[in-house]
């Protein structure tokens, strides 16, 4: 396809012609309809000024008769630049005037009409064009009285003239503007273009260039280099969780493997297989656990989950995870008060958000100061529901360690542990499955300083219209 052809078949230039044809078509009845009514109006002077005419000469002939009406109309239609008068006999002879010759029938029909003349003192074949009125007097004299249209016409003529020259002119400025936008937008389509084949090559570093002018086209880039970050965090994100996969599913499966392997090479009876099974059975939870715990990311992140929504208590399910944790906090020593007394009503899924505030509870044990102190101060866990403004939270605060506030930004992501050792078990997808069910309910996750600690809170909308995620 040539540049030409290109440039013609872009959306901006059939817009430019759409465009260009409305104006025209306007532009071209505005001109007509003024032209119509300057011809209209210059006609309606010459009616009027023909008629005056025909008055004051039809009382001249009452007044003084045929031969005072010939005397006044030789007088006039000698005058420079008179109008044209003619007065002629019953039988159609002229008596007097300026009129030399007139379309045959004409003096016949009384009335008004445009016919063409030639002056009496004008050459053979200088025919004009007039707008005359012929009245027929008492015995049957005939008097025509009538005005030039040359001025008319010329005046026409010039309206018409200018008319089409602006036309013209306008459609020759109009396809200009039409070539020099769309070759505008067209260029930065093409850029739009090649970057996305940049892309489509493998480079997600690109991004669509932005003209700075705010237009559609500006909006349009933003929103696709937002999209384009998006994917490249998703892309960063998968290499990362492909990373983490490998070491942190790999490592069990290892070691269930060495241990049945050496079950097998070192016989010790019932009771050392029944443990060595029972511990296979422990490891493989584990990794069930792992893979329950992706397949609810992804059911929230994908918004499947929504099918399930439902309106339900939130400090409910704060009172029951409580009382499912209770036991193992008393274990490591851990005080777990929850402040859940009043209503906090939420649509949502109950299961993702119970799961969510679960792995919160279940981080602050973990890392909340083991053998019951944290900082030299017994340690306490608050689980608290309740509302907050339109919203309502679900916060854990603990009194451990905390997290750095440089990394509270990268913790949410799947796999991601700061323990680096990975030692302590855990699969890193905790804090990842709660942000991810606060998207899907339209609230968030935020980690915030406990001083010391860390409290963690979902906020999520309050039941209602908003809060359908």
């Amino acid at each position: 396809m040539t540049a030409l052809g290109k440039l013609i078949r872009t959306t901006a230039f059939k817009l430019t012609l759409v465009y260009l044809a409305i104006f025209v078509l306007f532009a071209a009845s505005l001109l007509g309809y003024f032209a119509l009514n300057t011809r209209r109006l210059i006609t309606e002077q010459i009616t009027t000024t023909v008629t005056g005419e025909i008055n004051g000469l039809s009382q001249q002939y009452t007044q003084g008769g045929i031969r005072r009406l010939v005397i006044v109309v030789d007088l006039r239609s000698r005058r420079p630049g008179s109008s044209l008068y003619l007065v002629t006999t019953p039988t159609g002879e002229g008596l007097a005037g300026n009129v030399g010759s007139l379309e045959p029938g004409v003096l016949d029909h009384p009335g008004w009409l445009e016919t063409n003349y030639r002056r009496l003192d004008a050459p053979e074949g200088n025919d004009h064009r007039a707008l005359v009125e012929v009245v027929e007097l008492p015995g049957g004299f005939r008097l025509l009285v009538g005005r030039d249209l040359e001025e008319r016409e010329r005046l026409f003529g010039i309206i018409a003239n200018a008319g089409q020259w602006s036309l013209a002119l306008v459609i020759v400025l109009g396809l200009l503007g039409g070539f020099f936008v769309s070759q505008r937008v067209l260029r930065r389509i093409d850029a739009m273009t090649d970057t996305a084949q940049t892309i489509m090559r493998g480079d997600l570093a690109g991004r669509l260039p932005v003209a700075g002018t705010g237009d559609e086209l500006d909006r349009l880039a933003l929103h696709l280099n937002a999209m384009l970050e998006r994917i490249e965090a998703l892309m960063r994100g998968l290499k990362e969780v492909s990373d983490n996969i490998a070491h942190d599913l790999k490592t069990p499966l290892t070691r269930l493997r060495n241990r049945c392997e050496q079950a097998l090479r070192q016989p010790t009876g019932d009771a050392g297989y029944r443990a060595a099974l029972e511990t296979t059975i422990a490891e493989s939870d584990d990794l069930i656990r792992t893979f329950d715990a992706l397949l609810m990311i992804a059911r929230a992140e994908s918004g499947q989950a929504r099918d399930n929504m439902m309106e339900f208590d939130a400090a409910e399910i704060a009172r029951d995870i409580g009382e499912l944790y209770e036991p193992l906090a008393e274990e490591k020593g851990i005080a777990l008060t929850i402040d859940a007394t009043t209503a906090a009503l939420v649509r949502g899924n109950r299961e993702l958000v119970s799961q969510a505030l679960a792995n919160l509870v279940d981080n602050a044990i973990k890392y909340g100061g083991p053998n019951g102190k944290a900082n030299g101060a017994p340690t306490e866990i608050v689980v608290k529901a309740g509302d907050d403004g339109e919203r309502v939270a679900l916060s854990v605060a603990d009194r451990g360690s905390g997290i750095a506030e440089a990394d509270r930004g990268r913790v949410v992501e799947r796999f991601v542990r700061l323990e680096q050792s990975r030692s302590e078990p855990g699969s890193g997808l905790g804090l990842s499955l709660a942000a991810a069910v606060a998207r899907l309910h339209g609230g968030e996750l935020t980690l915030e300083d406990n001083h010391p600690g860390l409290r963690s809170t979902i906020a999520l909308p309050r039941a209602g219209p908003v809060g359908q995620g």
